[in-house]
């Protein structure tokens, strides 16, 4: 079921739902990066990758990252821009930030497909956070020989600097220390993901607190698409189906919606993330 008019009750019903809940579960897709200011096409996208953009005709960050660069020189310098600004710079809008104060003093959880490590710039607690897709901010083998990622904050700051005329210097490309064939970045795209020590515990942390919390819970999605709907979108319906107590709430821009099955136990708002987290953090 779709919901396309004005979103104010739902908004109230909201905000009732947060301050009720004994638990509350995130679920967070692109869209809540996207309200914050992560986009990845216009005028962002001209602002670093200008000199792509002319040489390769790309329109927007994605495309360039699945383009066979030929040399891995200037596929780095292509990646790291990409990591520095989606990784390292701060968000334009205070969106993650809000959405903190709304749930700071809750019970949550976040289960996030996002790898651009927002939350936890944020300020929310490491241990109540579960990226499953990876991270920008972690390498990998590309083998991989073995199950652990190493973090690439200084290499990829060394990879910005220094870079000239679309590549880096040749000594900065980054290698496996155990078997010497190329690092990437640790995104899951296919059956190399290193689902690394970090992740299972993280995978562990987020399936305890689902099972040890009853009640009042509060499904919150946000910006969640239908990319990887079995990931957050499907299990919140479910779980919210299989709990009369439970709320399931979607914000979502041009998108949200929820089945039949859980209408009266669902809130569904059509606008943009970042106005209605500001709105619900308006207190008289």
């Amino acid at each position: 079921m779709k919901y396309t008019k004005d979103y104010s009750a739902e908004t109230d019903r909201l905000r009732k739902a947060i301050d009720e809940a004994d638990a509350i579960v995130i679920g967070a897709g692109a869209g809540l990066s996207t309200s914050a200011g992560f986009t990845y096409s216009g005028e962002r996208f001209d602002k670093y990758f200008s000199d792509f953009k002319n040489k390769y005709g790309f329109r927007d960050m994605y495309s360039g990252g699945f383009y066979p660069f030929e040399a891995p020189e200037e596929m780095w310098a292509y990646w790291s821009r990409y990591i520095y600004i989606n990784r390292y710079l701060d968000l334009p809008k205070p969106v993650y930030s809000d959405l903190l104060k709304l749930v700071g003093n809750k019970d949550y959880f976040v289960i996030t497909t996002n790898v651009d490590h927002c939350f936890q710039k944020a300020g929310f607690d490491k241990k109540r956070l579960f990226y499953t897709q990876g991270d920008y901010g972690l390498f990998q083998c590309s083998e991989p020989c073995h199950k652990k990622t190493y973090n690439n904050k200084d290499i990829i700051l060394d990879m910005v600097e220094l870079q000239q005329n679309m590549k880096i210097p040749s000594d900065l490309i980054p290698v496996c220390p155990v078997c010497g064939k190329p690092m990437t970045m640790n995104l899951r795209s296919d059956d190399t993901f290193v689902e690394d020590e970090g992740w299972h515990k993280a995978a562990q942390r987020y399936a305890d607190f689902l099972d040890t919390r009853k009640g009042k819970i509060l499904f919150l999605e946000l910006g969640v698409g239908f990319n990887t709907p079995g990931i957050i979108k499907y299990p919140f319906w479910q779980m919210t189906a299989d709990n009369p107590q439970a709320t399931y709430a979607c914000i979502n821009f041009g998108d949200a919606g929820c089945p039949a099955e859980i209408r009266t136990q669902s809130i569904c708002i059509n606008g943009d993330i970042g106005e209605v987290l500001a709105k619900l953090s308006e207190r008289e």
